[in-house]
């Protein structure tokens, strides 16, 4: 049986937001490890993160980060119970941090996976199924293969799955339970949108020594391709 220090329940406590003995209780049930105690707590309904869940959280605020140089932005949403909580110091760092992911996050396009439209499911199975590593390997182990990829690669789609930015040992999902730990009330991160500069817009390709020539009415330099080093 594995030590169950002060430290590993308080960050237990942290992680989850149960209480002391309900941590310390799934410590022993699970002979210390951290992950399966968070698991343990959750199957049996004792997670506070868990029990917010279901209360309904329409205030909160609308936030916007502009990342160093202006040639990316973001405006996100996050939602809480109650208007104290959404004037809190700690809930608008969290908004901002949140913010500050998305942007340091490009391929994500969700906050989770239930808002993946199943369209966007179903090509990327039919990509995975397509593969040639997996032509000639039995129907079961190829679906079992390919669940496991298209996973994985909605996982990359999704805000809350990505490890944070600040704290590689946690999602962005765990990051927002710990903060309905500490400030009693359910957290959503309700939706985004990431502005980058130019995105969208057709960019003229120009012949640069072709404009200056044309600026001083002679003829472009040609190159001579025969006559290259190889």
């Amino acid at each position: 049986m594995a030590e169950i220090t002060a430290k590993l329940v308080g960050e237990l406590r942290q992680k989850t937001g149960a209480g002391m003995m309900d941590c310390k209780k799934a410590l022993k049930e699970t002979n210390g490890d951290l992950e399966q105690a968070a698991d343990w707590l959750r199957k049996k309904g004792i997670s506070s993160a868990e029990k917010k869940a279901s209360k309904v959280a329409a205030e909160g605020i609308i936030d916007s980060y502009i990342h160093t140089g202006s040639r990316v932005g973001v405006l996100v949403e996050v939602n809480c119970q109650t208007d104290f909580v959404a004037r809190n110091e700690a809930f608008k760092k969290l908004v901002q941090d949140i913010a500050k992911q998305i942007v340091a996050s490009q391929q994500v396009e969700y906050v989770k996976i239930a808002d993946i439209p199943a369209e966007i499911v179903e090509r990327e199975k039919a990509i995975e199924m397509g593969r040639d590593d997996l032509g000639n390997k039995p129907e079961a182990i190829k679906e079992k293969i390919v669940q496991g990829r298209i996973e994985k690669r909605l996982k990359e789609l999704c805000l809350l799955d990505q490890p944070y930015i600040r704290d590689q040992n946690i999602t962005v999902d765990e990051l927002v339970k710990q903060n309905v730990a500490q400030l009693g009330e359910n957290i959503q991160v309700r939706r985004f949108v990431r502005f980058v500069l130019g995105e969208g817009i057709e960019k003229e390709e120009t012949d640069f020594a072709a404009e200056v020539a044309a600026q001083l009415g002679t003829a472009a330099p040609t190159v001579d391709r025969s006559s290259r080093l190889v």
